[in-house]
């Protein structure tokens, strides 16, 4: 399969202890172009202080947790027994195309807005975390990772807003009780004795406004190249991948691209994967910013898409979803 040249663009500038406002001004055309293009791009020298081994080995430690530990943070759509619904742990989907187990993280001081007495998803809920006596650390380095990493989101948004011909501060607003998503995933190793199964994780746009992904050196990301093509993605040491979604699309009346991806899988091999998947607060009104189009408040945007996500849905409506430690004497499936 062909590779993808996808723009590598350097954020070096953003250390710097004075800001060059040239330098600021590249970054921001650089971004536009990459996302009026292939709408991917990858970005090294992030000021971010965590190596890639560093954040994989966060990874590696929830998903290396005992199997009741890791099921006493299920989601409600996974053990009725628990009250939430958002953050914490999904099971892998065997079966499916969706073959990754995954633990979700958002702010560590959620938002006060109360949840909405119709919705079944409580987008402003608390954290759950594994006791800190068997995984000690792990609370603390994930939500540092998490602070810089939506540090990061929000320096990109300021360069976005020049790309489009705004103020730095456009954007401002998006932050204010922010509800990002720092999402662990773990894709299992399918034995090569099973069943090829080609993809771990379906074609896709993103939904909301910006991702930061680490992806390890197994590579599977798969990109639809505007001539209709799925090209790799490989990894690159180092860097993180950068794209955008559906929403940034509207919000730049169609100037940005939010291009289809999806995972293909290895045989024989686990992955891991660390997207940050940046959100505005619930009530944020999302429009064009040339103010025409739909008008968009974030809460309801982001409940509506995950009707379709399987994650979201009835555990016993979805064909392949198993929890507990009998989830994973499949052997003959997945090691």
């Amino acid at each position: 399969m062909a590779e993808l040249s996808l723009p590598v663009i350097d954020l070096a500038p953003l250390s710097k202890p004075h800001e060059d406002h040239a330098s600021i001004a590249q970054l921001a055309t650089q971004l536009g172009r990459a996302f009026e293009g292939e709408g991917f791009a990858y970005l090294i020298n992030t000021p971010l202080t965590f190596t890639h081994e560093q954040v994989f080995g966060l990874a590696r430690d929830f998903f290396q947790l005992p199997e009741a530990e890791k099921v006493r943070l299920a989601k409600k759509t996974f053990r009725k027994e628990n009250n939430n619904t958002y953050r914490g742990f999904f099971p892998a989907q065997f079966g499916s195309d969706n073959l990754k187990e995954g633990f979700e993280i958002g702010p560590h001081e959620p938002s006060k807005i109360p949840k909405s007495t119709e919705a079944r998803i409580d987008l402003t809920e608390a954290n759950v975390w594994p006791a800190e006596s068997i995984a000690p650390g792990f609370e603390r380095a994930s939500e540092k990772l998490y602070d810089e990493l939506q540090n990061l989101s929000s320096r990109l948004l300021s360069l976005l807003a020049v790309a489009l011909g705004k103020d730095q501060a456009f954007f401002n607003h998006y932050l204010s009780g922010s509800i990002s998503t720092l999402r662990y995933l773990h894709y299992p190793a399918i034995c090569p004795r099973a069943p090829q199964q080609e993809l771990c994780c379906t074609p896709h746009t993103d939904s909301g406004i910006l991702t930061l992904l680490h992806q390890d050196a197994t590579g599977g990301l798969e990109v639809l190249s505007p001539d209709g093509r799925w090209v790799a993605a490989p990894y690159v040491p180092g860097s993180l991948v950068v794209n955008i979604g559906d929403l940034m699309a509207k919000v730049s009346s169609g100037r940005f691209n939010a291009t289809y991806h999806r995972v293909r899988s290895s045989p024989g091999v686990e992955r891991y994967s660390v997207p940050f998947f940046f959100e505005p607060g619930v009530d944020c009104v999302v429009k064009s910013v040339d103010g025409d189009g739909e008008v968009a408040v974030y809460g309801e945007h982001v409940l509506s898409k995950m009707k379709g996500w399987v994650e979201f849905q009835d555990a016993e409506k979805v064909p392949g979803i198993v929890i507990g430690v009998e989830a994973f004497d499949l052997e003959e499936s997945v090691r």
